[in-house]
């Protein structure tokens, strides 16, 4: 009996001592980043990353429904206004790491539910052999990208899964000083020109870039990584002004790995990290993040004055009028 609980004793060190090393993550970043990010955690930390993939608006879903029995304990990346939403439903945990001051006021949570990592504004991309062939020009404009010489030519995400795609609604009610009814008379215009609405935000540009749609909508990032990596597209921001991301990091609410979800948190803000995510052209926010890479500042952007926390509380009704309205 002693010998059976001396194996007992073990076995249970042994798994201790194993899940002490790992950490349960959901990310929104791209898988080549999120890969890239974790291995190095990995290699300095000895702490394995166990990471799932997720837009914005499954991320939500996902903590939501796991909420009594949450399976991962930090959740890196996806636009900010949802980790609002996060907070707000109960789903994160109040941090305020060693590096948490160093971030801008403005694009980090006063009670450290959430960090802001990175800023990326809304743009467009076009495919210049696909507009060479259909006789058009690069959108300059939400105005000219809802106009009729676009017809069946943009894609972009759904709002119910995409924190890019829900950032162009609360865009375009911004432009129109909150006016919602000319806000979604605006979407219904530009839904005649959107050839398909796709789960992720980061894919109309991917697929754009390849020719399947003449126009896509994305972060300003995700397209300068298409012509980093040779795709015959043009960029061009609205002139008229957009929207931007601000790219979060939150613990998960009674996440199983505490300790290790803050050493990952940590070492995310430390230069590091920093240094891997900004060679993915964003707007980082760290002063620990190098800027050799950075397309453009955010300052040089026309952008509108964002309310996160009016985005949050209202990202449920607008998302259920979009589909109630005009999702397909």
């Amino acid at each position: 009996m002693k010998r059976l609980g001396t194996i007992a004793l073990c076995l249970l060190l042994a798994v201790l001592a194993f899940s002490a090393n790992s950490v349960k993550a959901y990310t929104t970043f791209e898988e080549p980043l999120a890969k890239e990010v974790f291995d190095a955690f990995e290699k300095e930390t000895g702490i394995r990353v166990e990471w799932v993939r997720l837009s914005t608006g499954e991320a939500v879903a996902r903590l939501e429904a796991e909420k009594e029995n949450p399976q991962a304990s930090i959740w890196v990346g996806g636009v900010g206004v949802l980790h609002v939403q996060a907070k707000m439903k109960g789903l994160t945990a109040n941090y305020k790491s060693p590096q948490f001051m160093s971030i801008p006021e403005q694009y980090r949570d006063p009670e450290g539910y959430w960090v802001g990592l990175y800023v990326g504004p809304l743009a467009f991309v076009t495919n210049t052999n696909r507009a060479k062939e259909l006789g058009i020009t690069a959108p300059a404009s939400w105005e000219e990208i809802a106009s009729e010489n676009y017809r069946g030519m943009v894609r972009m995400a759904n709002p119910n899964t995409s924190g890019t795609a829900y950032n162009v609604i609360t865009t375009i009610r911004y432009l129109y000083d909150g006016d919602e009814e000319k806000t979604f008379s605006f979407l219904k215009q530009l839904d005649q020109n959107v050839n398909m609405y796709t789960r992720s935000g980061s894919a109309p540009g991917k697929e754009c870039a390849i020719g399947e749609t003449p126009v896509a909508i994305g972060y300003l990032h995700d397209l300068v990584r298409l012509v980093k990596g040779g795709a015959l597209v043009e960029i061009t921001l609205p002139r008229d002004g957009t929207g931007f991301e601000i790219a979060a990091m939150s613990l998960v609410k009674g996440g199983k790995e505490p300790v290790e979800a803050k050493k990952l948190y940590n070492w995310v803000l430390g230069p590091v990290a920093q240094g891997i995510i900004a060679a993915w052209y964003v707007i980082p926010l760290s002063p620990e993040a190098p800027t050799n890479d950075v397309y453009i500042q955010i300052k040089d952007i026309y952008t509108v004055d964002q309310d996160l926390v009016w985005d949050a509380e209202n990202r449920d009704r607008l998302t259920a009028r979009w589909t109630a309205e005009i999702g397909r």
